[in-house]
This record gives C-alpha cells, sequence and structure tokens, in this order.
C-alpha cells in the first residue's frame, strides 16, 4: 500500500510537491464535475470564485465552500460572542481567501459591524472585490505590513492561516496582528497542533514534543502545501504579550483533524 505522507514527502524534497498539488486540482474538479454542476443548478444566484480559488484555499466542493462556509461563520460567532458583544465593530477576517466565511458575517452579525478582509492571494481579492459587496478587501503581500491604523479592530480572526507560514512569519505577523487589533480586542485563531503529531515523521515529533515549531517547506509559502505544526509551548510563547482566554482541542474523528482553536485578549 502506498504512504501517503512518505510519497508526498518525497515529492517535497524533490520540489515538485507544488507541481503535484495542480495535478490534485484537476482529479479533485473531475471527481466532483458532478455534485458541483447540480449545486449551480439548484443555487443560480450564488456567486462562486474559480474552481482552483476554492480548492487553494479549502476542497473543490461547492457545496462545502458555500454551505459549511455558512455554518463555519457562525461557529465563529458564536465563539466570539463568548468574549465581546458584536455591535459596532470593526471585524477583520486575516487570510480570507476567496470569502469563504467572510461572505455570510454582514447577513449573520449585522448591529452596524464593518468586515474587513485581507489576503496575500491577489486572484481571491480581485474576485472577492468583484463579487461580493459591503465588505472591505486588501491585497496584501507575506510581508506582515497591513494598511490599517494602529488598534484599528475590535476582533480579527485567522483560520489556519499560521499554518502555512514559515517561523519568521510567525512572530512577523504576530507583531502586525497585535499593532492593529485594539486594546480588550479579541484574537481568534486556529493552529495545527496536538493532534497532528499522528501525521508527524519520527524526527519532526521529537522536535515538535520539544515545544519547537515544525515546518514543511521546499514550496511556495502561504500556500497550501507549505505546513506548520504549533505545540502549545510554541503558540503559548508567541503570543506571551496577551492574555488567552480559551485553547480549544477537539477530538480527531475518522479522517479528520480538527486544529486547536486559540482565543485571545489584547
Amino acid at each position: 500500500m502506498l504512504d501517503k505522507s512518505k510519497f508526498s514527502g518525497k515529492l517535497r524534497q524533490l520540489g515538485l510537491l507544488y507541481h503535484a498539488d495542480w495535478v490534485r486540482f484537476y482529479v479533485e474538479k473531475f471527481k466532483n464535475r458532478k455534485a458541483n454542476h447540480e449545486f449551480k443548478k439548484k443555487n443560480p444566484n450564488v456567486k462562486l470564485p474559480p474552481d482552483y480559488l476554492i480548492y487553494e484555499s479549502f476542497q473543490l466542493d461547492y457545496e462545502k465552500y458555500y454551505a459549511e462556509g455558512k455554518e463555519t461563520a457562525q461557529w465563529l460567532i458564536n465563539h466570539l460572542l463568548k468574549h465581546t458583544n458584536l455591535k459596532d465593530k470593526k471585524i477583520l477576517d486575516w487570510g480570507c481567501g476567496p470569502g469563504r466565511i467572510i461572505r455570510h458575517l454582514p447577513s449573520i452579525v449585522g448591529n452596524n459591524c464593518k468586515f474587513y478582509g485581507t489576503d496575500y492571494n491577489k486572484d481571491s481579492i480581485a474576485w472577492c472585490t468583484k463579487s461580493l459587496k459591503g465588505i472591505n478587501f486588501n491585497n496584501n503581500t507575506l510581508k506582515a505590513d497591513l494598511p490599517y491604523p494602529d488598534d484599528f479592530f475590535d476582533a480579527i480572526y485567522g483560520i489556519s492561516i499560521f499554518t502555512h507560514l514559515s517561523e519568521k512569519m510567525h512572530f512577523d505577523w504576530n507583531k502586525e496582528l497585535l499593532r492593529v487589533l485594539a486594546p480588550g480586542g479579541i484574537l481568534f485563531l486556529t493552529m495545527q497542533g496536538d493532534n497532528y503529531k499522528a501525521k508527524l515523521g519520527e524526527d519532526e515529533l521529537k522536535k515538535f514534543e520539544s515545544g519547537m515549531l515544525v515546518i514543511r517547506g521546499n514550496v511556495k509559502e502561504g500556500h497550501r502545501t507549505y505546513s506548520a505544526f504549533q505545540p502549545k509551548a510554541f503558540t503559548i510563547k508567541l503570543f506571551e504579550a496577551i492574555e488567552v482566554l480559551e485553547h480549544i482541542e477537539r477530538p480527531i474523528k475518522g479522517n479528520w483533524y480538527p486544529q486547536d482553536i486559540w482565543i485571545f485578549r489584547k
């Protein structure tokens, strides 16, 4: 039987993983073509991004992109409401991709809140700007430099964003996110924590267990194939300047490995 982890590791080592992921994209496009066609037929008014933008940020499944995106948006808001009221607030989706979550927030939240999305993928931001009205979008780069004033946002969320960044970018983006987050503001993040120990190789696991960040690179940073794994000790040290409100570890279910949820207050 093919060991997928070892196979992908070899492709990464050879610098071929990014190209192999493009092959996987076309396989997924073919596999989901009927279901996606049915979704479009049943939901003609739902604006959908180009297929690769959906695939790169999530899965090439229109139903999951839209319906589960809405469910995730509600899930996110439920977590935020435990720690802040969402009235007259400015909320940032850091790493918004093709708008899977943020597109639903204006209708879910309302309350005169303002919504912002930023992402390094210029194609995603171009599509969001054209297609999702009433939301302010910005095309950033991998460099931690956002065009917002200090203490601007009341809440910032980043779902599986640090999971695709190098160690240097962890510290650079930590500093930048805290710069634009207002005092008392909430920061919601997900990380690849202890659940992912089952996916690590022997040397990676030793590093992880010692509290060090584990990086699988040799591909474009920020892309879905670039992966970072964050042990608790590393995350706590990274955000030592602010208060940890919650650290939630969800159980593994079958082939689903949930990321850790971290909620902080500045």
